[in-house]
């Protein structure tokens, strides 16, 4: 009513799902930190800019009235306590090594910021060694806490991932040398990407977008996500989301051993040499189906099958393998944007077993640039998909003249695994489970979040 030009009156509708935050809009001199004139109030909205990207935006209500202004912040600030899923309370992890040592600088200048204006307190850790997160996490008072985040690389992400169900287990009384039947954590885990690669987060927001991820934790878009123990017969070595054995592993240890060079040269050299030498690995693979396709029953020309019964039972496959996956997540990212497992799901209880037979360094080479395109990676003679519970990967030791083509082995007789982008070394057996439903994830099933409207004219 005090414009000074007469605007024809338009209603525009906000659903309050998309409000995280509200406050009173005052106009200030310069240094002035406390009061001010009152303007209104200003409302913070989650927009959805573009395909999987969001961003927030500003609307602005202009009111002089304080009681007036005092009433309508009241009232919203209610409405927006209501969701239930939004955290008030996070515990932060910040890896400063993560990628071109960025982390850092996204967290304090694009995620902090958005965490104080919707009035999240936070406890920041910034990590100074390789498994300080999961040393914080075992001792540290998580029912203090909304969520945990982590801000760093596919790494860091795994350390803290397996930290929140380790200490689940040890609050549960539960042995922690070997785990069966594993508890689920205590709250839930988000990611802020700051990697090189960023699968999880890929796979959780569609995008390596950092305000992105923020404002799925604002905003509390909670879902129950499928998580993998990796075992030896004796004791579990990790909760995981995804592994590789074969070339996706010797690539991984290899870029290891050049950590001097910067992230993205060392990758590439890794990928190159690890080209270069490629071998398959002869290994014993037993897994547990949960459904067998049709078109996977039939003898192919380079595989043993054997079949042991009904589905119910377990299955085994001998061969030279240059790589073997295993993942119970699509595990996307800007190199693969279909997924490295395409065919699989966030939690539908299953993992897709990915086995690829020893075959030509061109058709190797065929196979992975499929993973680029739209192409099926998977429509090739040497492949072979398998949807499992359970897996049980067996590597098989050459002897004599033929041991030098161990080249999978280190010099303490170790096979390397990558196991969600952090190098493992295990000698033995190593059993692989899925567990429905084991951690809760920020970041997806946005569209089924309850809706709530408040109607904007003029105030």
């Amino acid at each position: 009513g005090d414009s000074s030009v007469a605007l024809q009156a338009q209603e525009e509708i906000i659903e309050m799902k998309d409000v995280f935050s509200v406050k009173l809009k005052r106009r200030r001199f310069a240094g002035q930190k406390n009061g001010g004139t009152l303007l209104g109030i200003t409302i913070f909205k989650c927009l959805n800019k573009e395909e999987n990207k969001l961003t927030d935006c500003a609307i602005h209500l202009n009111n002089l009235s304080e009681d007036h202004c005092q009433s309508w912040f009241r009232h919203l600030k209610e409405i927006l306590n209501g969701f239930q899923n939004r955290p008030k309370s996070l515990k932060v992890f910040v890896n400063p090594s993560s990628h071109k040592r960025e982390a850092t600088n996204i967290y304090y200048e694009k995620v902090a910021p958005l965490f104080k204006l919707a009035d999240i307190k936070t406890d920041v850790t910034v990590t100074e060694y390789e498994g300080h997160a999961l040393s914080v996490l075992k001792e540290c008072e998580l029912q203090a806490f909304d969520g945990v985040v982590c801000v760093g690389g596919d790494g860091s992400v795994s350390e803290v991932a397996h930290g929140l169900l380790l200490r689940a287990q040890i609050d549960a009384g539960k042995d922690t040398d070997y785990v069966s039947k594993p508890v689920r954590a205590s709250v839930p885990l988000g990611v802020i990407p700051a990697g090189t690669t960023n699968i999880l987060a890929h796979t959780l927001y569609g995008i390596k977008h950092a305000v992105t991820a923020t404002l799925h934790i604002i905003m509390g878009h909670i879902e129950a996500v499928d998580v993998c123990t990796f075992s030896t017969p004796s004791k579990l070595l990790r909760f995981g989301f995804s592994a590789m054995f074969g070339f996706g592993a010797r690539t991984l240890a290899l870029a290891e051993k050049h950590r001097w060079m910067p992230s993205s040269q060392r990758k590439d050299f890794a990928f190159i040499k690890t080209l270069a030498d490629l071998k398959p690995e002869e290994c014993e693979l037993s897994f547990l189906p949960l459904q067998v396709p049709q078109e996977d029953t039939h003898e192919k020309d380079r595989i043993t099958l054997l079949y042991l019964g009904s589905k119910d039972q377990w299955q085994k496959i001998q061969g030279h393998f240059l790589n073997v996956s295993i993942m119970a997540i699509p595990c996307l990212c800007s190199m693969a944007p279909r997924g490295l497992a395409p065919n699989t799901r966030l939690n539908n209880g299953s993992m897709a077993l990915i086995v690829v037979q020893n075959t030509s360094r061109t058709e190797f080479i065929k196979h992975l640039k499929r993973y680029t395109s739209a192409k099926n990676q998977f429509n090739f003679p040497f492949v072979e998909t398998y949807t499992v519970q359970e897996v049980k990967v067996q590597p098989r030791l050459k002897s004599g003249p033929d041991a030098k083509e161990n080249v999978c082995l280190n010099a303490e007789g170790n096979y390397p695994w990558n196991i969600d982008g952090d190098l493992m070394k295990e000698a033995s057996e190593v059993h692989v489970r899925v567990h429905p439903q084991l951690i809760d994830l920020y970041g997806v099933n946005t569209d089924d979040l309850e809706s709530s409207q408040v109607t904007c004219n003029c105030i």
